[in-house]
Parts: structure tokens; C-alpha cells; sequence
């Protein structure tokens, strides 16, 4: 496996890695995408590694397969400021992205795939639904749940696991955590510009507007090359049911996984599902049952007719 620094052209440029493997080219090829808010190239963040994007690359490269992973507007040496960037820029990044991996002498344009985690993934489904010349999309830990309905999904999952004194306070408060949600949805919609400052905190405020309205499942009824989404069964960031939405609503073929105790971090939990979880997981790689299942299907779209349906 080799690395290169690369940039992926146009307002602003990205900063990112072209992950090279072993093997002579030109060679098949994935775009990697991460989630929401100020994540690097390789899936990470000042108070949180998840390093999704990294590890995938090191083993789409022992699988024979390039990659692209990016930084994100202005995060890592990306200039810009991602809290400027809407969700339709973030799109558009992508195919950015796409468009300077397809012109790389190292890879074949005709077998290229696109992979997102969390938010990356449904970037991936609405690039793929806009015709982007590729035989294939991955989502990881995705969506099918309308915007608003989905933060307010993940507040009541949320609550119950929440610590003991906290969840007590609340009470005391008689603070309800989705009605909580709800308001600062209305407070974000009210809002005209990109950034705006809301208890005192300079918020993405376009990026939410365009999040609470955007609906997973139109890009997925348009998506015509092979899906394969791959959700954890203790996901309290996508429902893991949403699986069933996306093999129902997309029209080509469809591998669904549902992986037993899998977050959204893409490692294993013990125990009842909560964010307070994540740190001891990120101190662990990604489950190796994920990475086996990508390069494998990612193999096989690339050199292959379409795979067959494997549904929940």
C-alpha cells in the first residue's frame, strides 16, 4: 500500500490521500465520505477518533482496491469553514471528489464506487441519485428517516441511556429532551444565514436547515447501481430499521447487513446501547466483520455483474 497527498480541485480546494494498493493499475477505485460536522480525511475529530475512513482505505488497498478519503472545508488542510457549508455543498464536494479520483492515470474510471458513513452516506445516496457515473454505493450506519424526524428519533433512544443523575435532573426540570429537540429545530428554521449564533454558540444554521428538510428515501428511489447498507443493531444514531426502508425503496439490487451489537462508530458494544460507550470503542479498530463485508462487496461490484439481493 502506498499513500499520496492529493487535491481535489475547485472553490475551495480539498485537501486529501489517494490510497494506492499493491498491484498494477489502473485499478478500481471508492470515494470515502465521513459524517457530519468538522471531520478530517481519515474520519476524525479534535475530541473524538473514529478513523472510519482510514481504516476502510487500508483495507480496500489489501483488497486491491484505490481509495480517496478528504478533508472536509475548513477542517484539516482544507481552507474554508464547514460551518458555512450546506448540505447541497457537501454534496457537491463529493462529486468534486469523484471527478479528481476518476482523472487519476492510477485508476479506472469505469469501476468506481462511492462509500459514506453516517452523513457520508447519505451524501453518497443523493450523489449517486443524481447519475454520478459509478457501479456502486456503500452506506454505512445510514438513514432513511426524514431529517427532523431523525434528530427527534435520536432523542428519545438517547434519554433512557443517559447517566443516572442527569436523567434525575431533568426530571426536576421537567425538561423533555425531544420537546427540547423540537424547539431548537424552529429556532434554526428561523434563521437566514449560513452561520448563526444561538445560546451564544456559532451553529452550521444552513447545513441544519437543509438537514431537517432533506429526505433520505427520494435519493434512494433514484439511486440505479448497487447498494450495499450495513447498519449495527445498537445504532442510537440511525435506526437500525431504517435497513428495511432502504431495500424496500431502492430500485436496483440491494445487500442489507444488520451487525448484533454494532454502533454507530462501526465497533461492537456489550451491554445496553449509549453514546457514553464511544469512548472505550474508538480505542478499538473497526470491527473486522465490517471491513470484510465492504472490500468484499466492493470486490465484487467492481469486477462482477451486479450482486445479487440479500435482503433483511
Amino acid at each position: 500500500m502506498r499513500e499520496l497527498a492529493v487535491e481535489v480541485p475547485g472553490a475551495p480546494p480539498l485537501a486529501g490521500t489517494l490510497t494506492l494498493p499493491d498491484s498494477p493499475g489502473p485499478v478500481p477505485a471508492v470515494v470515502l465520505t465521513s459524517g457530519s460536522g468538522p471531520l478530517d480525511r481519515d474520519s476524525n475529530h479534535r475530541r473524538a477518533r473514529f478513523d472510519v475512513a482510514r481504516q476502510l482505505a487500508a483495507a480496500l488497498a489489501a483488497g486491491g482496491l484505490a481509495s480517496l478519503r478528504y478533508d472536509k472545508r475548513g477542517v484539516g488542510a482544507s481552507p474554508g469553514d464547514w460551518r458555512a457549508a450546506g448540505f447541497t455543498d457537501n454534496v457537491d464536494d463529493l462529486g468534486r471528489a469523484l471527478d479528481a479520483l476518476a482523472a487519476r492515470p492510477e485508476v479506472d474510471p469505469a469501476r468506481l464506487l462511492l462509500a459514506g458513513h453516517s452523513e457520508g452516506a447519505l451524501l453518497s445516496a443523493a450523489l449517486a441519485a443524481r447519475g454520478a457515473p459509478v457501479r456502486g454505493v456503500v452506506l454505512l450506519s445510514t438513514s432513511a428517516t426524514p431529517g427532523d424526524e431523525l434528530l427527534r428519533w435520536q432523542a428519545r433512544e438517547l434519554g433512557p441511556t443517559l447517566p443516572a443523575p442527569v436523567r434525575l435532573l431533568l426530571r426536576l426540570l421537567r425538561t423533555d429532551l425531544e420537546a427540547k429537540v423540537a424547539t431548537q429545530h424552529a429556532r434554526v428554521r428561523a434563521t437566514t444565514t449560513d452561520v448563526a449564533r444561538l445560546g451564544g454558540v456559532r451553529v452550521n444554521a444552513r447545513w441544519t436547515r437543509e438537514f431537517l428538510d432533506h429526505d433520505p428515501r427520494t435519493d434512494l428511489a433514484g439511486v440505479r447501481v448497487p447498494v450495499l447498507a450495513l447498519t449495527g443493531s445498537k445504532d442510537v444514531q440511525a435506526p437500525p430499521r431504517d435497513l428495511e426502508v432502504v431495500a424496500a425503496t431502492v430500485r436496483s439490487p440491494v445487500q442489507t447487513h444488520l451487525v448484533p451489537d454494532l454502533t454507530h462508530t462501526l465497533r461492537r458494544q456489550p451491554g445496553q446501547a449509549s453514546l457514553r460507550g464511544y469512548r472505550a470503542e474508538l480505542r478499538r479498530p473497526v470491527d473486522p466483520e465490517v471491513l470484510d463485508t465492504v472490500v468484499t462487496w466492493c470486490r465484487r461490484a467492481c469486477h462482477a455483474d451486479a450482486p445479487a439481493e440479500n435482503p433483511l
